[in-house]
């Protein structure tokens, strides 16, 4: 239901945004398009960490693998793009941290087994995250940014939650539950920032 309705709101923004005609209707077009695939990419995140991600040790590595990932490669564009101070610190301070998790994931996951795999590419839903940063207007670059950066680590907190008891690896369990403090910590200081432009 939560995908037809994304859908649907998709469909109308696309329409409206057609209907004003010229250059400008092209790029608010693109932006409803982008502003709604992030949007999607949030629900089907969380959906995702609730499941697979918080009940199967690959689900887990896989997932939190692939955020770190993408939450290095949102840094670094928010570092060359963004001209507000404070979303750089955010983006500077990110970058400190999720370099060091994923050094404690490393380590964590070796100590699980030798099939215990981290992904070494992002996946096409935040190849699409990051493809959406790049293109968003130098106007609205902070906003998207801390909109994503909202639901990435309310996606990551989803999974380390549901992680933090796994009995099956206690070693993972144990950075879950690590982890949960600097997520939290970055989640919360993304939403302040966006609340102020708001």
């Amino acid at each position: 239901m939560k995908y037809l309705t994304l859908a649907s709101v998709a469909s109308l923004a696309l329409l409206a945004a057609c209907n004003q005609g010229g250059d400008s209707a092209a790029q608010n077009t693109g932006e409803a398009v982008n502003a709604t695939q992030d949007a999607t990419s949030g629900v089907v995140g969380q959906t995702s960490a609730m499941t697979m991600g918080a009940n199967t040790v690959d689900g887990f590595v896989t997932g939190l693998g692939t955020g770190n990932m993408y939450e290095l490669e949102a840094a670094k564009v928010a570092e060359a793009k963004s001209t507000n101070a404070d979303v750089k610190a955010l983006a500077a301070m990110i970058t400190k941290d999720h370099t060091d998790a994923g050094k404690k994931l490393e380590t964590a996951a070796a100590a699980a087994g030798p099939n215990v795999v981290i992904p070494t590419a992002l996946d096409e839903r935040r190849k699409g995250m990051i493809d959406n940063l790049n293109a968003a207007t130098p106007g609205d670059f902070d906003k998207v940014y801390l909109e994503q950066q909202v639901a990435a680590h309310n996606e990551t907190l989803t999974l380390l939650n549901g992680f933090a008891d796994n009995s099956e690896a206690p070693g993972l369990a144990s950075l879950a539950r690590e982890l949960i403090a600097p997520v939290t910590m970055h989640r919360d200081r993304a939403k302040a920032l966006l609340d102020a432009m708001n």
